[in-house]
């Protein structure tokens, strides 16, 4: 059965969960809420603190029926989200096998990263947003689902020296830009937390941050580079989203 959980039902006993599910919730708490090495983005931290994420467990990334669960997921999350709080993301965790675990590389995630993506938007049974352009290699593209852009953010259990990265299952978090929009909204408040977010991040990990972490909507930044960071400086050389979309989009355009 498909549930969008909040921290009170993964800490309660309400609701029944499998033994994998509070593996990954409690170390994403752990994560979220360690007071000595700093999880970097801090309106992760607050989302977490203020009850604002919502959680969804998915199976096996590799299995067929992920991209469907996922697209389920997201879509009742999106339906709710502005009632979640500033501060709200969906984090999906993922099955994760133990062969999984132990012998994907980060390269090998990244397409697992992708081709899921891809998978899951062919589920959306909504059209992409007008004001969304198509193309990735455009600078305003953003994933997009069920009329929503979202900032997807990918973690792994092989990343090792992007600790901000890292985790022990396959997980995602998804991040509306209306959130994003908002805590910029506020300069004073997002021009005193970005330098700390940099802070942070350079202590978390043992590698520099990204070259590719930069600002949404500037000319020189492209959102689908910053969804999965490798554990190194290197990046795809183009953006592997099978869009699936465009046909659609170009015949209801045509009707009109």
């Amino acid at each position: 059965m498909m549930i969008l959980y909040d921290n009170q039902m993964m800490e309660g006993h309400s609701v029944p969960r499998e033994d994998w599910q509070v593996a990954a919730y409690h170390a994403f708490a752990a994560k979220m809420t360690n007071k000595e090495d700093k999880f970097p983005c801090i309106p992760a931290t607050l989302g977490f603190s203020l009850g604002h994420l919502r959680y969804g467990f998915v199976s096996d990334p590799r299995s067929p029926d992920a991209e469907q669960t996922m697209a389920d997921l997201v879509r009742a999350y999106t339906e709710n989200s502005r009632q979640y709080g500033k501060y709200t993301s969906l984090i999906l965790f993922f099955h994760t096998p133990s062969d999984l675990r132990t012998t994907f590389s980060v390269e090998q995630y990244e397409s697992l990263f992708w081709d899921l993506l891809g998978r899951t938007g062919q589920n959306d049974q909504r059209e992409w947003p007008q004001h969304i352009p198509l193309d990735p290699s455009n600078h305003v593209w953003e994933f997009c689902f069920h009329a929503e852009s979202y900032f997807v953010y990918c973690a792994t259990p092989a990343h090792t020296r992007r600790q901000s990265r890292h985790f022990p299952f396959f997980m995602l978090a998804l991040t509306p830009r209306w959130v994003l929009v908002e805590f910029n909204s506020r300069p004073k408040q997002a021009d005193t937390m970005k330098p700390l977010i940099r802070q942070r991040l350079e202590a978390y990990d043992t590698i520099g941050p990204h070259p590719d972490l930069k600002l949404y909507g500037d000319a020189d930044n492209y959102e689908w580079k910053q969804y999965f960071l490798r554990d190194n400086e290197t990046t795809a050389p183009s953006c592997p989203f099978n869009h699936g979309r465009l046909g659609k989009r170009k015949a209801h355009s045509s009707s009109n």
